[in-house]
């Protein structure tokens, strides 16, 4: 099933001692899984950007987090590329082979933990 990005409004606003983000009724009517007493998890990404995802549970959520900011690049793609399939083209010979020459070396392992000063 193909995902699409929508867009709600809301503000901000505050509820007691916290601050509370209220979104248009149409945003939980589209989207059952951020249901009422649903846990969240909100990720700051950039200058007035946040991703804000359901935590099923805390244990879960830790082990198999997907990236959110990885996750919603590849949603942006998979949008665009409903939208525009004749935008796509195939890799040349040329450039596969290109790649493959100089990916020969490179050793992957999903073991492997990047340090700390590693930025993308």
């Amino acid at each position: 099933m193909a995902r699409t990005a929508t867009s709600f409004g809301g503000a901000i606003t505050t509820t007691g001692r916290s601050g509370a983000l209220r979104l248009d009724k149409a945003f939980f009517s589209s989207h059952p899984e951020f249901r009422v007493k649903a846990k969240l998890r909100v990720h700051h990404i950039g200058p007035g950007q946040a991703l804000v995802s359901v935590e099923e549970s805390p244990d879960a959520a830790e082990a198999e987090a997907p990236d959110p900011v990885v996750s919603a690049y590849l949603a942006f793609l998979e949008k665009d590329m409903a939208a525009n399939p004749g935008a796509l083209t195939s890799f040349t010979s040329v450039e596969i082979n290109t790649l493959t020459e100089r990916l020969k070396s490179v050793t992957v392992s999903d073991d492997y933990i990047l340090p700390d000063d590693v930025t993308f």
